[in-house]
């Protein structure tokens, strides 16, 4: 009950600072400049990395040539193709760690943004990659939860916030090798919603190995789901 209360009351001050710094002038994260509209200037915003134009068809990583990359061709993912607004690397991880780990709530709008001008409308609802009742009540909020919410309202799409949940509490991917995050995510997910024929997009704010993003992928299709996009924020790409 404490932990409720707990989560509940930061929810709530969140969301009071958050519209309270949607009235108030900004300063840029990045560069400092006084009077910015948003907490990231355009100048700054254009600057940020970007995934490169040449990349694979599915899973976004960068591509010397053809459609789709060896790894998808040989397994391919259980998702249909990722959008990926930032490349992760500095400033944009910067940006991302401080929304994600930093309380920044208010980080979501901007971020929530630029995502949804870099995605194709072709889905039939936003679906945020869930969160382990944990990791929430340790966090405060669901950041993929955050990001659909303003991907949603910036592109009319339907968003459905509880359709999906994460059902085992598991240790974080970034603290894992590679090879280990597929068996991390193992069945750590159900679906409620029956999505029987309907183009479904995955709201979340990194994308490194894809393994958490394809775990959900494969209830969504067992839910009925004939396609699968992953929406990112950032898309982590090869040094």
């Amino acid at each position: 009950m404490v932990t409720a209360l707990s989560n509940i009351a930061r929810r709530i001050l969140n969301g009071c600072l958050h519209n309270v710094q949607q009235r108030l002038p900004h300063w840029c994260l990045l560069c400092g400049a006084p009077g910015a509209l948003a907490h990231v200037c355009e100048a700054c915003e254009a600057d940020l990395p970007r995934v490169p134009r040449s990349r694979c068809a599915v899973c976004a990583l960068p591509l010397a040539a053809g459609a789709v990359c060896g790894a998808c061709l040989m397994r391919p993912p259980r998702f249909d193709r990722v959008a990926a607004a930032l490349a992760y690397r500095f400033p944009a991880d910067a940006l991302i760690r401080a929304f994600k780990y930093g309380g920044r709530l208010a980080l979501a709008q901007p971020l929530g943004e630029m995502l949804a001008r870099s995605v194709e409308r072709d889905v039939d609802a936003i679906v945020p990659m869930p969160l382990a009742r944990g990791r929430l009540a340790e966090r405060g909020f669901n950041q993929a939860l955050e990001l659909a919410r303003v991907v949603a309202r910036r592109t009319g799409i339907p968003l459905i916030p509880s359709a999906c949940r994460k059902v085992l509490e598991t240790p974080p991917q970034a603290a894992l090798p590679w090879d280990e995050r597929a068996r991390n995510v193992r069945r750590a997910f159900v679906c409620d919603v029956d999505f029987n024929g309907r183009r479904i997009a995955v709201v979340d704010d990194v994308l490194t190995t894809g393994a958490t993003l394809n775990e959900l992928a494969r209830v969504l299709r067992k839910a009925g789901a004939r396609e699968v996009s992953g929406w990112v924020v950032a898309r982590t790409l090869p040094r």
